[in-house]
């Protein structure tokens, strides 16, 4: 009878030990019963609205842990090792180039906002005080060169290849330059509002999510400002095994709520715009 009972005991102690070892979320098959998802994302504006959505999502029974970021590479680089489940810090043409440059297996579970891109100057205060051969300071994220390149045409101030789609456009596309201006693509984007404050003659290219850190609002203080019509849409990008994940599409459905989006456009004052779940 004891031989018994010590066999049952030893039964019973694998299985306590086999529950255990199973978790809530198994992200490698997909699984749709997601109860705790971690996403990384860039301190502002990514971080501060999605802390606006924990409490919404901790209703939903989702537990959102938050990871920080203050680069561009290491989102991308943790979320296709896993250590995250998901990203929200860059926009459509940056994804899309990374998943090419570095064979990662990605998917865009929606555009949530769009930052509007920036051109700041200290000393310059309209484009009609831009002198020949003024220096435009861009970073090095040539997915984004494009972008502040449509920025100066839109202006006049160069002229792009009409063969070349403009989101690919690189400084070799440029086709007329009156002023002459120089390009400076050697600068780590975070670092762009030193450098914006350091070289006080130059046009530098900031990003929305530093220009806000810097203490600048793109509303008042950029030369040029894009549009609310930009293609270049923040997005939550997960591995597309994750596609069918239950609480990311419930992440990605808080973020296009009312609630989220009233707070997006009271908190940055049109520097940050948000964006229905159309925008793919």
């Amino acid at each position: 009878m004891k031989k018994l009972w010590t066999g049952l005991l030893a039964v019973a102690f694998i299985i306590v030990l086999s529950a255990c070892g199973t978790s809530e979320k198994d992200s490698a098959n997909g699984d749709t019963n997601d109860k705790e998802i971690t996403v990384g994302a860039t301190s502002v504006p990514h971080a501060e609205v999605l802390e606006k959505a924990k409490p919404i999502l901790k209703e939903k029974g989702i537990t959102l842990n938050i990871e920080e970021y203050q680069d561009y590479i290491l989102p991308n680089k943790d979320l296709d090792e896993g250590r995250i489940d998901a990203n929200y810090f860059q926009h459509i043409p940056y994804l899309k180039a990374q998943e090419k440059e570095n064979g990662y297996d990605f998917v865009n579970m929606g555009g949530i906002h769009i930052e509007p891109m920036g051109i700041y100057s200290q000393n310059i205060s309209s484009k009609d005080e831009i002198k020949e051969g003024t220096t435009v300071i861009m970073s090095r994220s040539v997915a984004d060169h494009g972008r502040i390149l449509s920025l100066l045409e839109r202006e006049g101030l160069i002229k792009l290849d009409e063969n070349v789609d403009k989101v690919d456009a690189t400084v070799d596309d440029i086709v007329k330059n009156p002023k002459k201006l120089k390009f400076d693509a050697g600068v780590e984007a975070a670092f762009l509002p030193e450098t914006y404050k350091r070289e006080e003659n130059a046009l530098v290219a900031i990003n929305t999510n530093y220009a806000i850190e810097a203490g600048l609002n793109p509303s008042e203080d950029a030369l040029i400002l894009e549009g609310s019509d930009s293609p270049y849409v923040n997005v939550i990008a997960a591995q597309s095994k994750d596609k069918d994940s239950e609480a990311l599409k419930t992440l990605v459905d808080v973020l296009h709520s009312d609630k989220i989006q009233n707070f997006i456009k009271e908190e940055y004052d049109g520097a940050v715009v948000p964006v229905d779940g159309e925008s793919k």
